[in-house]
């Protein structure tokens, strides 16, 4: 199987473990978690072009487990953790981190956000180094080995 396959294969298979956890995530942890996740994906390689930008924030308010929460505020915080990032990635990286780490008390929300990471990631078919870095090191974060997760 194609690398590309496997990617595809591997988001849409933690896509369909998201949705049916979707009724236990619901909390402002879990929401403020994934929002850094999405944010620290985005801005992996260092910089985010305003295309990768609203590919993103397309692919949050199209998830359905975010349904969860109002999609303006799901914008809010991700644009918010975002702007961190851009302005001052080795600092932002850290104030994100913080807030994906909100979501370790409750095993099942921090693997779920490492599965949005991964979503997002692949979305464009393409989980890159730098993608499976930031994620990697969200595992750490949230307390999660990251073999769990093939990274």
């Amino acid at each position: 199987m194609a690398l590309w396959d496997r990617i595809k294969e591997s988001a849409s298979t933690m896509q369909t473990q998201l949705v049916a956890k979707k009724n236990d995530l619901k909390s402002g942890a879990f929401r403020d978690a994934s929002m850094a996740m999405c944010a620290l994906v985005a801005a992996a390689d260092g910089t985010v072009d305003p295309s990768e930008r609203q590919r993103v924030a397309q692919l949050i308010s199209a998830n359905e487990v975010l349904q969860n929460f109002p999609a303006d505020d799901l914008r809010r915080r991700f644009e918010e953790n975002l702007d961190r990032l851009t302005t001052d990635f080795d600092f932002g990286r850290v104030s994100v981190m913080q807030e994906i780490a909100k979501a370790k008390k409750k095993p099942a929300e921090a693997r779920a956000v490492v599965q949005i990471g991964i979503v997002i990631g692949g979305a464009d078919g393409h989980f890159d180094k730098d993608e499976q870095a930031v994620v990697r090191e969200a595992c750490y974060a949230l307390g999660l080995p990251p073999h769990e997760f093939d990274l």
